[in-house]
């Protein structure tokens, strides 16, 4: 199994197999230095100055003010991952300047997504002279020109899609918005407070420089778990944040990763986006999130471990309640094959699970995928984008259909009479229509690298790879492509014998371990001796002490 890598580059030239070089070039890193620097990320160097971002160092300010007024504050978040650790870090922020904030997390079912009027009228009334909003806030004129009227000051820090009229504050903190000069936009909820608490550090000195590093598991966590691309300052979080989380002092998320089975010296993206992150949504989808914020939050080891069982509880409640609903919304699907864009809805469906059946399905069929709970005259719902489909501007294009509507390219949460379902799935046609030519085919997955033979694939090729880490949306796993291979054997195995085992060999004859993850019901015919094409990632694989390459196989014809 270790072919040689050849390996292109000068003498100043970064050492990197001429495979990982071409995917590189593929990907738009033609530029010696800009490999570099993707390649070799550094926390100073990579990261703008703060008050470049519009509102930063007003809001600053007013947070230092606040501190030396002795004011009572308020940290209000959002009920998914990047709200609540988005509220945990303003939280730990504003406790480094002597605050002694509380925070406010609306409920899913009762309140919904976004700033309340009524929240902040009970705010006022319990004496908090200051909010802080994480993840939201940016839609929320008429909320804000109260808080305005009453004397209640008010930061809006977000970075969802910026609407025409932006609500009146202390500060308003978006790098969307027109005229900001931060020169990376894509920032998550969290990564926009992690900016304020940068823009408060230079003004107070607190806490001190570097301390601050300890704030990027959280800034990582929301960063992946909501999907944002991983370039630019993004990939410089997550990165960073991965090895904070590595070493991390927050008791819950230690408690949460033993209760998932994670192994936090070997933590990846692929952890966060698909163990913590579902974990901690479950809390918001099924009871109310401040469940996961006291896990985040807390210094009670004991505590920690009580509240990470119970998020297990409800991760399998939630699994199950999201595997019916996934079924009930694969077969209105498929009754709407010749729609580009899917509406589905039912009075099953609790609003609470319907975003990642949303993922399900848009990953499925290759297209943007909205899934609402219909309830009464009124239905709720998320959607899921596809294909490079804004999904954000085709919701927008029917925006007089919706009582709320908030989100971005890639994902989006919406109410809307339920009569008006018929119409806005007409809207989405047209509108689908109207952009198509300019969007990603909606095909099989191609392999980025072919390679001649199975034998390319070593050690080295693998090291440089990892180089290329943390993987996700803007940066995903590169995959290989290898044609007429035999397969040696092939097995089912799971506790629903729904994942492929198999072994397969190219041309030198060489086995190489494979696992096709939920495919056995896709190739229920394939059998050993066959020869096949393969699309797949490479990853490394541990048993009994012992590391081997394995094939994660895609897609096999």
């Amino acid at each position: 199994m270790e072919a040689q890598q050849t390996t292109e580059s000068a003498p100043d030239e970064l050492q990197i197999p001429t495979l990982v070089r071409d995917l590189l070039r593929k990907r738009g890193l033609t530029d010696e230095a800009e490999t570099r620097r993707f390649l070799e990320p550094d926390y100073l160097r990579d990261l703008a100055d703060p008050y470049l971002m519009t509102g930063v160092e007003a809001a600053a300010q007013r947070i230092a003010e606040a501190a030396a007024k002795k004011q009572n504050v308020a940290v209000y978040g959002d009920y998914d991952v990047d709200g609540i650790v988005a509220t945990a870090l303003m939280k730990e922020v504003l406790e480094m300047q002597g605050l002694q904030p509380i925070t406010y997390v609306p409920d899913r079912y009762e309140e919904g997504y976004g700033l309340h009027l009524e929240a902040l009228k009970q705010l006022k009334a319990d004496g908090i002279d200051l909010v802080v909003t994480v993840d939201c806030g940016i839609t929320s004129v008429a909320e804000a020109a109260w808080a305005r009227k009453n004397g209640l000051d008010l930061i809006v820090t977000d970075h969802h899609d910026v609407p025409e009229v932006l609500p009146q504050a202390v500060a308003v903190i978006n790098p969307k918005q027109s005229g900001d000069k931060y020169p990376f936009k894509e920032l998550a909820g969290v990564g926009v407070a992690f900016t304020v608490a940068r823009g408060l550090q230079k003004l107070t000195g607190k806490p001190p420089e570097g301390h601050e590093k300890w704030l990027l598991d959280l800034v990582a966590m929301g960063t992946i778990c909501d999907v944002m691309p991983l370039v630019g300052e993004n990939r410089v979080l997550a990165r960073f944040g991965l090895l904070v989380l590595a070493k991390t002092r927050r008791v819950g998320l230690v408690a949460l990763a033993q209760s998932a089975g994670i192994d936090l010296d070997k933590v990846k993206a692929y952890h966060l986006g698909f163990m913590f992150g579902p974990r901690l949504n479950a809390a918001g989808r099924l009871e109310h999130a401040n469940l996961s914020l006291d896990l985040v939050t807390t210094k009670d080891p004991i505590a920690a471990q009580q509240m990470a069982f119970k998020l297990e509880e409800l991760n399998a409640q939630r699994q199950m309640e999201q595997q019916r609903i996934t079924d009930e919304a694969d077969a209105q699907a498929a009754a709407q094959s010749d729609d580009p864009v899917l509406v589905l809805a039912d009075p099953g469906w609790s609003h609470g699970v319907v975003g990642i059946v949303a993922s399900k399905l848009a990953e499925k069929y290759h297209k943007p995928t909205l899934i609402l709970q219909v309830m009464g005259e009124s239905a709720k719902g998320s959607g899921r984008s596809a294909g490079g489909y804004n999904l954000i501007e085709g919701l927008r294009s029917a925006e007089g259909l919706f009582h709320k509507l908030g989100g971005h390219h890639h994902a989006a949460g919406f109410t809307l009479p339920t009569a008006s379902l018929e119409a806005l799935r007409q809207a989405l046609t047209q509108h689908h229509g109207s952009v198509a030519s300019g969007l990603a085919a909606r095909s099989s997955r191609e392999a980025e690298l072919p390679l001649e033979d199975l034998a390319e694939l070593d050690w080295q090729l693998f090291s440089a790879i990892e180089m290329l880490e943390p993987f996700g949306s803007g940066n995903p796993q590169p995959t290989f492509g290898a044609d007429k291979l035999k397969v040696i054997s092939v097995d089912t195995v799971g506790q629903r014998k729904n994942h492929l085992k198999m072994k397969l060999a190219g041309e030198s004859g060489i086995p190489y371990e494979g696992i096709g993850f939920n495919l056995t019901e896709k190739y229920p015919n394939l059998k050993s001796g066959q020869i096949v094409d393969a699309v797949f990632f490479l990853e490394q694989n541990q048993f009994n002490g012992r590391s081997s390459l394995q094939l994660v196989i895609l897609q096999i014809q």
